[in-house]
């Protein structure tokens, strides 16, 4: 392996070894130690949440008591302890000698089968009323063999000991210690992850929810940049790769950037043929169906299309980039105006993920709208869809929308032209969002399952934004397959998921269209309110917070508060 004249690797090569040498020990740990691992994990998140929260607001510019660390609630401490509890659930039903997701929750539907996933308890069904999410398996399974194959590593198909690289990525706070749960738990592997330079300040969180992972020697942290990372994954002691990131780092961890990079591509000769699984994000569209939205529903949806550009200053894998409207529907107009009063009303923040401003600049250009006080929130709202235009190309991972206009007389063809574009048209399988009222989906009932099947996407939101099945752990996160190591397109393989299921082609998720009480007019009942996730939510922080307390103890004296909370957003 190469290493860099004034590169360090002796800390590296000690965290390898260590783990080699634990490797074992963790293959055959009893199920009841990595059960009872992960409950004395949760107390610790709860202990570290606020600090957390608050290292992490302080690195994005603003303070822990505004209104945006709500965000870092959500997408730290308690997607941490939703995952965990998650897990949980699955590994005591496997202890109890049932399988791990219930026979009645499998079912053929077509060529496949689809498997419900959430809600699994009765606390999911009281918290997040109204969401659920399915898994689609790839089409030729069966529910006996989706059954039969889920969860092998507690069912007599154990893995072999194995050193994981993660390398870490350095946006959303709690990607890299879920993919050490995924690692560990779905694929018995020990995990060795080096923190991104962005959000390495989260080190000593992550290494005291860990701290017993670490005492026996099944996870280990390393800090540094590309060359420690380039190091680690030739490093003859590391066995497997995964990597959120862009497609950019897996062709160099692949191929190389040398001149004949390229040439191994198409050859299919990699430099780096160890077993590889990524998450590597895209451009990732979210669908507008035309239907009869009231001045509340556009008000709402425009709250949730510009939270799923604004949440973590658009630095997500599956930001909407490109919202897809219908060009003659008589509510494209006003939606647009109410997405504009948001981006301009909201408190200011910074894009503060290195290179933001070049990259807006370069993919938005002259033509773009800006917004807020600093100007950083760009908006496009006439993008060609027959043109090669940078907002369709290149993933902007930062706070720029563009707006494509497409036709169809009514919202079966638009559906039909909408769902063509974003596969074909827009680069990545990551996540896509489907807006749809509920009316509309009765009166087109086979049009709107015709594009829920057809759309080409690891996770499909339905009236919810795709990133919350980043958050439910239930739920298998990953690009839709069918990608390749020479053409990556958004990564290989799935995390999270844990169900353990195998054959996985995506997520289907489906929220309420309307919050309560308004969703019972709307045909969407349910007893959920604005989600406290929403950019727009008055007591998202609070409510969080009540949250993360609650899904790392379970104590039912928590839920009034979070109640009392959630309904004033």
């Amino acid at each position: 392996m190469s290493t860099a004249p004034d590169l360090d690797t002796a800390p590296l090569d000690r965290a390898v070894r260590e783990l080699s040498a634990r490797a074992a020990a963790w293959t055959v740990a009893p199920l009841s130690e990595r059960i009872a691992l992960l409950e004395r994990m949760l107390p610790r998140i709860a202990d570290g949440a606020a600090g957390m929260v608050a290292d992490a607001a302080a690195a994005k510019g603003y303070a822990a008591d505004s209104a945006w660390a709500a965000e870092d609630w959500v997408a730290a401490p308690w997607a941490l302890a939703r995952t965990v509890t998650a897990y949980l659930h699955v590994l005591r039903r496997l202890d109890a000698g049932r399988t791990p997701v219930p026979a009645k929750a499998v079912r053929a539907s077509g060529t496949r089968t689809v498997v419900d996933v959430f809600p699994a308890t009765a606390t999911d069904r009281l918290l997040l009323n109204g969401f659920t999410a399915e898994v689609w398996t790839r089409p030729g399974t069966t529910p006996e063999q989706v059954l039969a194959r889920a969860a092998g590593e507690y069912r007599g198909r154990p893995g072999e000991p194995a050193v994981a690289l993660i390398l870490g990525a350095g946006n959303v706070a709690a990607i890299t210690p879920l993919d050490i749960l995924h690692k560990l738990y779905a694929e018995g592997q020990v995990a060795l992850a080096k923190m991104n330079p962005v959000n390495a300040y989260l080190r000593p969180h992550f290494e005291a929810v860990f701290a017993e992972f670490i005492e026996q020697g099944w996870v280990r942290f390393v800090d540094g940049g590309a060359a420690e990372g380039a190091y680690l994954t030739a490093h003859d002691g590391v066995d497997t790769i995964h990597v959120t990131g862009s497609e950019r780092t897996h062709d160099a961890i692949v191929w190389g950037t040398d001149e004949h990079a390229e040439e191994r591509r198409k050859a299919d000769t990699p430099l780096n043929d160890k077993p590889f699984t990524s998450e590597l994000g895209g451009v990732s569209p979210c669908i507008v169906t035309p239907g009869p939205w009231s001045a509340a529903d556009l008000r709402f949806q425009a709250e949730h299309i510009v939270t799923s550009k604004l949440n973590n200053s658009g630095h997500n894998c599956v930001a909407t980039q490109i919202l897809l409207v219908p060009r003659d529907w008589d509510g494209t107009e006003p939606l647009l105006a109410e997405i504009r009063r948001l981006l301009r009303a909201l408190p200011p923040r910074a894009d503060y993920y290195p290179g933001a401003a070049d990259r807006i600049a370069a993919v938005a250009g002259e033509r773009a709208e800006s917004y807020g006080e600093d100007a950083c929130r760009a908006l496009v709202p006439d993008v060609a869809a027959d043109a090669e235009d940078p907002m369709l190309g290149v993933e902007v991972f930062a706070s720029a929308l563009g707006v494509v206009r497409l036709p169809g007389e009514d919202a079966a063809q638009f559906l039909d032209a909408a769902v063509e574009f974003a596969n074909d048209r827009l680069p990545g399988t990551l996540g896509a969002t489907l807006l749809v009222h509920p009316r509309t989906e009765r009166g087109h009932r086979a049009a709107v399952d015709r594009a829920i099947a057809s759309l080409r996407y690891g996770t499909l939101g339905v009236n919810c934004w795709s990133a919350f099945g980043f958050l439910l752990g239930s739920t298998p996160w990953g690009a839709f397959p069918g990608h390749s190591r020479q053409d990556i397109g958004s990564g290989v393989g799935f995390v999270h998921n844990a169900y353990l299921l195998e054959d996985v082609e995506k997520t289907v998720l489906r929220a309420p269209f309307a919050p309560a009480p308004r969703g019972l007019f709307t045909g969407s009942p349910s007893l959920s309110p604005r989600p406290p996730y929403f950019v727009t939510n008055r007591t998202g922080r609070t409510t969080m917070r009540r949250l993360t307390a609650y899904a790392a103890d379970g104590k039912a004296w928590r839920l009034p508060g979070v109640f009392a909370s959630a309904v004033r957003g």
